[in-house]
């Protein structure tokens, strides 16, 4: 049973989420702001964090970025403010998986809950190969990629991405087939929401950010032999 960790400063909205968590059979922790959410997180045992983006002392924004410095790679969705276009794009810029806006509807924070952790936890069904492209290894089974050698640190929805392209190698993807196929549902979203994934992926992958190649006026696509 995947356990959620739930911060917001407003217990109205903690005992709202909670509630229809629970009622669909997951576990719940809560925190009240980003420091008490960082001090949980440094426990273990959470696989997925629910986050508002406004909220005192240290506010999700700030928290998310402490976690992605810290290489925590729990996914994350960001609750924000309606029209808060600034607020969207920095969360999936600092690392966040999805957003919801306020006020939103709980069925819907759940449909996307139970989405991303599909698509991040280990199943016994997950394909198990391994995929090298010179000096990039990406590892299906371990949720791993690296590059020389070194870990790339990808966020679970970064590496999502970078699996998918990489097994259409060479095949231009547009940006509403990326959306559907990496975000896996009818994905609230924008042609920018990929263009601000794939920059945040190029710059994990370091020499191999050439792999990841822009087909103009369609969207992307996967080619080892870009820049040679």
């Amino acid at each position: 049973m995947a356990k959620i960790l739930i911060v917001d400063d407003e217990p109205r909205i903690r005992e709202l989420i909670r509630e229809h968590l629970q009622f669909s059979g997951f576990e719940c922790d809560e925190a009240t702001d980003g420091s008490a959410a960082l001090a949980r997180l440094a426990v273990g045992g959470i696989d997925l964090v629910i986050l508002d983006v406004m909220m005192p002392f240290v506010d999700g924004m700030t928290c998310l970025r402490e976690m992605r410095s810290r290489k925590m790679t729990t996914p994350v969705i960001m609750l924000t403010a309606r029209g808060e276009e600034y607020d969207k794009l920095a969360g999936l810029e600092g690392g966040a998986d999805d957003y919801v806006v306020k006020p939103f509807s709980p069925r819907e924070l759940v449909a996307r809950v139970k989405v991303v952790l599909a698509r991040t936890m280990p199943t016994p069904r997950e394909e198990t190969g391994v995929m090298t492209f010179g000096p990039l290894t990406i590892d299906v089974a371990s949720h791993s990629v690296k590059v020389d050698g070194r870990e790339a640190g990808l966020t679970p929805k970064e590496f999502d991405l970078l699996v998918f392209l990489a097994s259409n190698r060479g095949i231009a993807m547009s940006r509403e087939k990326i959306l559907q196929k990496v975000w896996n549902y009818d994905y609230y979203g924008e042609d920018r929401t990929v263009d601000t994934h794939v920059k945040m992926l190029r710059s994990h992958l370091g020499p191999c950010r050439s792999y990841i190649v822009t087909v103009w006026g369609v969207g992307y696509k996967f080619d080892p032999e870009a820049g040679k």
